[in-house]
């Protein structure tokens, strides 16, 4: 059976709605990244990156969330649109992939997770989110899905991040771009979604963000400590 690591972030839970949607069994093998599980040998044999999610697909390993997506939709045949589809497929995939998502991310480290207070980067990291919102919102002026005219690996990927505009744009969240909020809605809807926050429902993973989460979460911020 495929084996998810996994831990309730954006990433990963992009992976478990499609999990669910295809209806593919699967085994929560859960990673703590606030008690630096992730840094134990044996999941760094999984991801050498030692980040979450991550697969083992009966010996076949996959490591980063939207490899995953892709791994998984071409091995089952589906969310990957039609032939023609291809370019806006790969294309809008990446652009989650290096930039909706790791602007987002970083757009929340330096206004809820820094150390120091600074501007500059937290200007820098909103504004450029901002910016990957407007430009996702334009795509979306009369399209019901990112990509073609059904439900696809860049909509499951993009869900992952959209759920969490709240904390990455702050209090406004999605009424700035009122077609994202529409999408996001009917992708929210689907009974997939639900299932996919629940997926680990009984695991008790830690949430208080001490220094011992900083340092698992931020090595390199004290490699020099």
């Amino acid at each position: 059976m495929l084996k998810f690591y996994y831990h309730p972030t954006p990433n990963s839970s992009k992976v478990a709605l499609f999990l669910e949607e295809a209806g593919l069994p699967f085994e929560i093998v859960p990673v703590d990244t606030l008690k630096g599980e992730q840094h134990a040998p044996e999941f760094r044999k999984v991801n050498p990156n030692g980040k979450l999610p991550a697969i083992d697909d009966d010996g076949t390993l996959v490591f980063d969330s939207n490899a995953i997506l892709l791994y998984l939709a071409e091995k089952t045949g589906k969310y990957l649109g039609e032939a023609s589809d291809r370019g806006d497929l790969l294309s809008w995939l990446m652009f989650i992939a290096s930039g909706l998502g790791p602007y987002s991310g970083q757009s929340v480290h330096f206004r809820h997770a820094a150390p120091e207070q600074l501007p500059y980067a937290q200007n820098r990291y909103l504004r450029e989110t901002e910016r990957h919102y407007s430009v996702l919102n334009e795509r979306l002026k009369g399209r019901d899905f990112i990509v073609g005219d059904s439900l696809t690996i860049v909509d499951m990927a993009a869900w992952g991040w959209v759920d969490k505009a709240m904390v990455t744009l702050g209090e406004g969240g999605l009424a700035a771009y009122p077609d994202v909020e529409r999408w996001f809605k009917s992708i929210d809807a689907l009974p997939a979604a639900a299932r996919a926050r629940t997926v680990a429902k009984d695991i008790a993973f830690k949430t208080e963000r001490d220094e011992e989460a900083a340092r698992a979460l931020f090595p390199s911020n004290y490699a020099a400590a």
